[in-house]
């Protein structure tokens, strides 16, 4: 970067998809899938080809928002209360808002659906999303199916007509064109939730592969082709209004694919496609982790088309985006003395790789990614150390990666120094990562603000927390409980349900009919020792405990929620409720509204 001169505060528009793997695009070889837009795209961007994230949907973003390992921000699930970021980490959109950019994000958050976790609390001015890690989960607003959907606009829910897809790329041309001629510049971030399951998709888009593929997979290419679609109307507007020049507009996903290939026991894969890469989605082989990121910015001279082989990782975006636009992370943090303090990141700036500098210092980079979806992280669990030429995973697996790309030859026994070497690595990494891990990250109660909490941020085995809608409906038998800190001492009302607010149901009512389909259930559906069917329940008593204090209340036929009130101490408490019957019921109350009274 010596020398180099760079417009000031461009435009920023990213676009992240979910669960899309570096297979499931034409221009990385795959064979069946059309995305044209996005293929030419990328013939006219920097395509970083050894780009790493997340395993999962969550981490990834904490790690892109912050510039930290995931599992260091509190981030190493989807769910369970460990996909709230904490609240001490600042943000990209923080910072650029900071620096006097608009802020606007349409589509999937998952860092957080309660204060003071929420978009708009973590520096998104403008903030169109759903609930929970996709629409149909427990967060999201009941009822939700992909098609003519409720979204939350700055916290208010507003019903939308059309695929999910369509309205989080409308609703941001919008903003765009609305912009588009402001003083200040704005970073736009568009997260759609497609591909991730359910695979809901119009048949238009479905049909270019039923019959050449299985259905499933059909369906999950049919949404990244609509994808696709928007990609280039996005593309098309930018130039029509004059805005490409100085915009920075980058596609990325954000873990391996979900659906593009079918894995054996061993991760190889059997059917489908996945550029020739071992392991999927939540796998600590490439093809759980490698994923296309493509950079394009005309006003800086990044119009051209070229490949970057270096290691480079999701810890590294926040810190580029910062540089591309001249800007610091010092902005809002000030020492005892007033003295600004720097943001450390994790990952450094991709800047010299953008423009042909300084590649020789990454050269030796050493980076670490891992899958943990468990209540407390286990360490090396599902781990992964990488070097441009090594990838020593779970610890004791060792693939030179120049060679054997699919990693199908472990040579651990032929480099057992290089084992140690990266072994060392990953002690050091995990010293770092594991600093926080006993800290609890809490729900903040505070005067003025009202609480919602769900069952898919209890604390309780990950493999039966409700996450979704359909495991409401059938009424999942487990409990757990929330991590709460007071903010203020007084008198709150807490209302515990077994349904949301929005289906107006009353406790005891069941729900028939079906709700959108998730595949992955944690619970095996036909077990139902596990489930109460859906049924209407004899709900007779609702409890509610708040550390060693325990409420109860008798509830009727036609009450929708337990309603108590109580004054809490300042400070941080765990919260429960349960719903129960003479029969032995044993339900967690799976959704509680609480506000003070004050």
């Amino acid at each position: 970067m010596a020398g180099r001169q760079l417009p000031g505060k461009p435009n920023v528009i990213f676009v992240l998809t979910d669960d899309q793997g570096y297979g499931d695009l034409g221009c990385t070889g795959n064979p069946i899938i059309q995305t044209p837009h996005i293929d030419a795209f990328s013939r006219v961007s920097t395509r970083f080809t050894n780009f790493h994230v997340g395993t999962t949907c969550a981490p990834t973003r904490a790690g892109l928002m912050t510039g930290h390992h995931a599992n260091s921000t509190g981030v190493w699930h989807t769910l369970g209360g460990r996909s709230l970021l904490r609240r001490d980490e600042r943000t990209l959109p923080e910072v650029l808002k900071e620096h006097g950019y608009r802020t606007a994000i349409f589509g999937k958050w998952h860092l957080g659906d309660t204060y003071p976790y929420r978009p708009q609390d973590r520096g998104f001015e403008t903030s169109v999303v759903h609930g929970g890690g996709g629409i149909g989960q427990t967060p999201d607003f009941w009822g939700n199916d992909y098609i003519d959907d409720v979204y939350l606009v700055d916290g208010r829910p507003q019903r939308f007509q059309g695929h999910c897809t369509d309205v989080w790329f409308r609703l941001a041309l919008e903003y765009i064109e609305q912009n588009r001629e402001s003083e200040r510049p704005f970073f736009c971030y568009i997260a759609t939730n497609a591909p991730h399951e359910p695979f809901v998709v119009e048949d238009k888009y479905a049909d270019l592969y039923r019959g050449r593929v299985p259905e499933r997979r059909a369906r999950f290419y049919g949404m990244i082709t609509q994808i696709d679609t928007n990609f280039g109307l996005l593309r098309a507007k930018l130039a029509e209004w004059g805005l490409a020049e100085n915009t920075i507009l980058i596609f990325m996903t954000d873990n391996g694919t979900s659906a593009g290939a079918k894995v054996d026991g061993d991760g190889f894969v059997v059917d489908g496609f996945n550029a020739g890469m071992r392991g999927k989605k939540c796998s600590p082989y490439d093809g759980g982790h490698r994923v296309p990121f493509f950079l394009h910015w005309p006003g800086g001279g990044l119009d051209h088309g070229r490949e970057v082989p270096e290691l480079t990782s999701y810890v590294d975006f926040m810190p580029t985006i910062l540089e591309l636009c001249g800007l610091s992370a010092a902005a809002g943090e000030e020492g005892e003395n007033g003295e600004h303090l720097s943001h450390h990141f994790h990952g450094r700036s991709l800047v010299p790789l953008l423009y042909g500098e300084g590649t020789k210092a990454f050269s030796d980079r050493i980076l670490i990614t891992d899958t943990q979806r468990l209540v407390n992280p286990v360490k090396g669990k599902d781990a992964a150390v990488m070097t441009r030429r090594w990838r020593l995973v779970r610890h004791s697996e060792l693939y030179d990666i120049l060679v054997d790309p699919e990693q199908r030859h472990n040579v651990a026994d032929r480099y057992p120094e290089v084992v140690r070497e990266l072994q060392a690595e990953y002690e050091k990494w995990w010293e770092l990562v594991s600093a926080r891990f006993a800290e609890e990250i809490p729900f903040v109660l505070k005067p003025g603000e009202e609480t919602c909490l769900t069952c898919h941020d209890w604390r309780v085995n990950m493999e039966s927390c409700p996450y979704h809608q359909g495991l409401i409906r059938r009424g999942l038998l487990v409990g757990g409980y929330w991590e709460v800190l007071v903010a203020e001492a007084g008198w709150y009302r807490v209302e515990l349900r077994r349904w949301p607010r929005e289906t107006g149901l009353p406790m005891r009512s069941g729900i028939e009919g079906s709700d959108v389909e998730f595949a992955a259930s944690c619970v095996p559906v036909e077990n139902h020792d596990y489930y109460t069917g859906g049924k209407a329940l004899a709900v007779e008593k609702v409890k509610l405990k708040v550390g060693d204090t325990e409420y109860e209340q008798v509830v009727g036929e036609s009450d929708a929620a337990a309603v108590f009130q109580i004054y809490l101490d300042e400070g941080p408490v765990h919260m429960q409720g349960r719903l129960t019957n003479q029969d032995g019921l044993d339900l967690g109350a799976y959704y509680a509204y609480i506000r003070s009274l004050a």
